[in-house]
């Protein structure tokens, strides 16, 4: 009789030499190891940090702001101190009419330093968009965050920040320094007086409504010089082109920022053939930063960096 040899059962779950194996391609490795370890989603508040870095590792950019500032300051200052120098040549019926039109307050921030401010934050949301472009960094952003809306909306919020903080310092200070040097002849107004808050706030919101039109003409261009060129047409020669003499031309004149600017910063005496109201101005602003904001989010999606 013969002896069959005993062997221990095999386990009911298959090991590695009895599992089938998947069949090992050499592009489906090549794919692996590229994408290498699952990396988390930037977080959009990780975004914004990132932007912030961006934006001050330049040394231009605190330069660029602070000339910014005491540009438009000392052009309000040296309007003041005309004032001041030559107040005794005034007679006593210009001297009323100085108070009585509310000079003192339209000196606080003049219409050309209000230019001067739309230019230079024109030009900076200009750069930050339109300069990345033609250095090529915005490409590197992309590739590292493919979510381009979020990145431009990253932007957008840190140059609104920025620019309303400088706009409000730039504000502050040109009615401070201007009211002080009017005080001296006895004409200087205090921060709470009559349409002082206003002048303040759209002066101070100026700036940003500037510069997000800056950045948004940036991410349709591309080109810096192109994108500074088509921001000073929009935002200064507009508003000399079209006057608020004819209905047709105060309508589009009504529509820009700059002349949203000067119907908030008016004096109650001033006069025009077509008025308009300053809710409709105020409308203007929030309508210019909103539609920028949009076209900055948007054209980036919809165009190769």
């Amino acid at each position: 009789m013969t002896t069959v040899p005993h062997t221990p059962n095999t386990p009911s779950t298959p090991n590695s030499e009895h599992a089938p194996h998947a069949p090992h391609t050499p592009g489906a490795t090549a794919a692996r190891a590229a994408e290498g370890p699952d990396e988390p989603r930037p977080r959009f508040r990780d975004l914004l940090a990132a932007e912030w870095l961006k934006l001050w590792s330049l040394r231009s950019t605190p330069w660029a702001y602070a000339v910014t500032v005491l540009t438009v300051v000392g052009f309000n200052a040296g309007t003041a101190y005309d004032t001041y120098r030559y107040w005794t040549s005034y007679d006593d019926r210009g001297r009323a009419d100085f108070v009585r039109d509310g000079i003192a307050l339209a000196e606080a921030f003049t219409a050309n330093a209000a230019m001067l401010l739309v230019l230079a934050a024109g030009a900076l949301g200009a750069a930050a968009v339109a300069g990345e472009y033609g250095s090529g960094l915005m490409r590197t952003t992309f590739t590292a965050v493919p979510a381009r809306g979020s990145v431009m909306a990253a932007k957008a919020a840190v140059v609104t920040a920025v620019t309303t903080a400088v706009g409000t310092l730039t504000a502050v200070v040109s009615y401070a320094v201007t009211q002080a040097i009017l005080s001296r002849r006895g004409v200087g107004l205090p921060f709470d007086h009559p349409g002082a808050t206003r002048l303040l706030v759209a002066s101070a919101l100026l700036m940003p409504v500037a510069a997000l039109t800056g950045m948004a003409l940036g991410t349709l261009l591309h080109h810096l010089g192109t994108t500074i060129v088509l921001t000073v047409v929009t935002l200064v020669l507009l508003p000399a082109v079209f006057s608020s003499d004819r209905y047709w031309s105060a309508l589009v004149d009504h529509t820009l920022p700059y002349e949203a600017w000067l119907r908030l910063t008016q004096p109650a005496t001033f006069t025009t053939p077509h008025p308009w109201s300053t809710g409709g101005a105020w409308t203007v602003y929030a309508a210019w930063a909103l539609t920028a904001c949009v076209v900055t989010v948007v054209g980036a999606r919809h165009r190769d960096p």
